[in-house]
């Protein structure tokens, strides 16, 4: 429970940088799929050869959140423009064992792992003689293992650094609030010695605000994808999948688990409209890339509100628990300081009723004030007094 005074919305590690600028990171060790991943996500040409450290420097590609809502609201208003929502995803070239000593490009690796708000975990999960492993063998458990290992241990580093150098400091300080980032320290490092992601814990308000200047590799949100044969996909079997879940449940219990194959999705993206829907229809199964969007941006507390009329309609992020000022911030820092108030009916009503007018008509049209939580799919107009 969060301690008395604080939302449970607040009590949460926080999102590194502003909504409009948060981004998701690829990682995992060399010839998973992570880059092939990338390139169907982004539509980016980017190396995905098979050999270890093919991909050096991190590509970025901003890609739309698939929204049914924001389609529908498009469809119904036919604006002039209308902007969808987006995830920043980059691609961090391959960890291997060893990484946070140095090994490999270990410590640019991290460095960019920093760089990112969440992380999708890639493993393996198919047999190839043409796709070498670097491991010698396919265990997506352990590689997932090997990746935990390593964050933990830079993470480790990091902490037992900050709490000795805080220790000296508070021998010539009486200050309380060294005091109390020195037991926040303390029991993330005896958290992290004991193997587990800081993200697992169980933080007070005070632990929470200490750990939200840290930006630990382990305190970001996690998406697991495991990549596996097409015809494993198709058959909706695998091997090493019911492992796999088992170990998401113990060592990250409630983080997405989102299996998916990337030579289906490379068959996809080579056919025209007609015969993908054709093929998908004979299948059975659906394309995963949409559910892997959406997971990583759930998985940043991310949510929609829009704006909709004539001239334009518009999909927003903002984090989970904002409130009507500063959601009207994403739009325009002069509209935070000079909020009046918020006009807000939620897309469920629009849906229901059909047209605007006709939420007004139900009474689900209704005025907020600066302490209202904007919820996911609501519809705002930002009354302010900028000109």
């Amino acid at each position: 429970m969060p301690p008395k005074g604080e939302s449970k919305e607040e009590n949460v590690i926080l999102l590194g940088r502003p909504t409009n600028n948060v981004q998701i990171g690829l990682v995992g060790l060399p010839n998973v799929g992570k880059s092939s991943l990338f390139n169907l996500l982004s539509g980016l040409n980017v190396a995905a050869e098979n050999y270890p450290f093919c991909t050096i420097d991190p590509n970025t590609a901003v890609v739309p959140v698939p929204d049914p809502r924001f389609e529908h609201l498009r469809e119904s208003w036919k604006p002039k423009s209308n902007i969808q929502a987006v995830l920043k995803i980059t691609d961090i070239a391959g960890l291997v064992k060893g990484a946070a000593e140095g090994k490999g490009l270990g410590n640019e690796f991290l460095s960019n792992i920093a760089a990112v708000d969440a992380i999708y975990h890639v493993t393996r999960a198919f047999k190839s003689k043409e796709i070498e492993h670097v491991e010698g063998s396919v265990d997506p458990c352990r590689d997932f293992e090997i990746i935990r290992a390593e964050l933990i241990s830079k993470d480790l580093a990091k902490v037992s650094t900050f709490v000795s150098t805080l220790k000296k400091k508070m021998n010539s300080s009486k200050d309380k609030a060294l005091k109390d980032e020195y037991e926040s320290a303390c029991k993330a490092l005896e958290w992290l010695e004991s193997g587990k992601e800081i993200r697992l814990g169980a933080w007070n308000g005070k632990d929470i605000h200490w750990l939200n200047t840290m930006t630990l590799l382990t305190a970001k949100p996690a998406v697991y994808l495991i990549n596996i044969s097409e015809a494993n996909f198709v058959e909706q079997k695998n091997p090493w999948l019911k492992d796999v879940r088992e170990w998401c449940k113990v060592n990250s219990p409630g983080a997405p688990v989102v299996p998916f194959s990337v030579s289906f999705e490379q068959k996809l993206k080579g056919m025209e409209e007609a015969a993908r829907a054709e093929h998908l229809k004979s299948v059975k199964v659906p394309s995963m890339l949409d559910r892997i969007i959406t997971s990583g941006y759930k998985a940043l507390h991310l949510i929609n509100f829009f704006t909709a009329g004539e001239t334009e309609v518009r999909s927003w992020s903002i984090r989970l628990g904002t409130k009507t000022p500063q959601a009207a911030g994403t739009i325009h820092t002069d509209f935070e300081k000079n909020f009046i108030c918020a006009e807000i009916y939620n897309y469920e009503d629009f849906k229901a009723h059909g047209s605007e007018a006709a939420v007004r008509a139900a009474g689900k049209y209704q005025t907020k004030g600066k302490e209202y939580v904007v919820k996911d799919g609501d519809v705002c107009f930002f009354k302010h007094g900028t000109r």
